[in-house]
């Protein structure tokens, strides 16, 4: 639910950019809907949302505002279908929905009444047009739910059969354990340095591999402050949480296994890996309701495409050149 209200607060945001050209002031007719028409300023309001996301991979073409045009058109198209199909099917939001709505948005964005406002108003969107376009999106929640999701359901068949194709992502991390001795290089180490730090890496490498014991060689030879307390410890990580370097090694090590010099910009380091604690499966039971989710979302998504595509083909529609 808090992710529906995010995406209801974001929807009514992204409604209040502005045009896309100047051109797009002037009110020609773009399309017409059983009826209704969609104007070329609707059209360029439209695609000045698109173009703001596209524009973030880099400069968009000529050829690309065409293509961003037509797809701001088949939004509003679907939009003005979805609205007719509303008005239709007299589907309502009451007062009291609408209020209950505004309150969960302000409390999932932790935002109080005043401060709400003030981010609508800093987008250009007044509080009454909010409230008027937010009751229009909760009217096609409604007319999905009644049109598309109460027509779907998903069997236990159908779970289990995808929990048992994709055992691997339902894998939980392998965790390490692990401990180092640093020998820090300067910022800009000459080969001479290098080789100095080097030696008496490689050194008390040898003593660690020897026997001696890998807590004490830390707290006298290590670089890190930290390690005269604890010894070098790098504490419990998974996959991902350490540098790469370090990480190539403590992956392929067996626990009380000493790496070779493992090389980072900073310097040299000794991993010895104290613990390895493999990930497991988790149960059907655990993943149960997630799998249940994906599954009905993907059902959702297909039968909403469909359904739309209905709505089109019974829908009389002209495109205005």
């Amino acid at each position: 639910m808090a992710k529906l209200f995010k995406f209801i607060f974001f929807f009514m945001i992204m409604a209040a950019f502005p045009a896309f050209s100047q051109a797009g002031m002037i009110n020609r007719i773009a399309a017409i809907v059983n009826d209704e028409i969609i104007t070329s300023y609707e059209v360029d309001k439209g695609a000045a949302i698109i173009a703001k996301e596209a524009e973030k991979n880099g400069p968009i073409s000529d050829a690309d505002k065409g293509m961003i045009r037509q797809a701001a058109l088949d939004k509003l198209i679907d939009k003005k279908l979805v609205d007719q199909k509303v008005k239709d099917l007299n589907i309502t939001v009451s007062d009291d929905e609408l209020r209950q709505t505004i309150d969960d948005v302000k409390k999932q964005n932790k935002l109080t009444q005043e401060t709400f406002e003030a981010a609508l108003r800093s987008q250009g969107l007044s509080f009454p047009l909010y409230k008027s376009q937010l009751k229009e999106q909760l009217e096609r929640l409604k007319l999905m739910g009644q049109e598309v999701r109460s027509k779907i359901q998903v069997g236990d068949k159908e779970i289990r059969a995808y929990y048992d194709a994709n055992l691997k992502s339902f894998s939980t991390d392998t965790y390490f354990r692990a401990r180092h001795i640093f020998f820090r290089l300067g910022k800009e180490p000459d080969p001479k340095e290098i080789n100095k730090v080097m030696i008496n890496a490689l050194t008390v490498l040898q003593k660690a591999r020897s026997g001696e014991d890998f807590v004490e060689l830390a707290m006298k030879y290590s670089d890190d402050p930290q390690a005269a307390k604890d010894g070098g410890e790098l504490g419990t990580f998974k996959k991902g949480d350490m540098l790469s370097a370090i990480e190539d090694n403590v992956i392929n090590m067996q626990p009380g296994e000493i790496s070779d010099l493992v090389i980072t910009p900073a310097g040299f380091h000794i991993i010895k890996l104290e613990e390895r604690t493999p990930g497991k499966i988790r149960t059907f039971e655990e993943v149960k309701g997630e799998i249940e989710e994906t599954l009905y979302k993907k059902k959702s998504d297909e039968r909403f495409s469909q359904w739309l595509a209905d709505l089109r083909k019974a829908a009389a529609i002209e495109i205005k050149r």
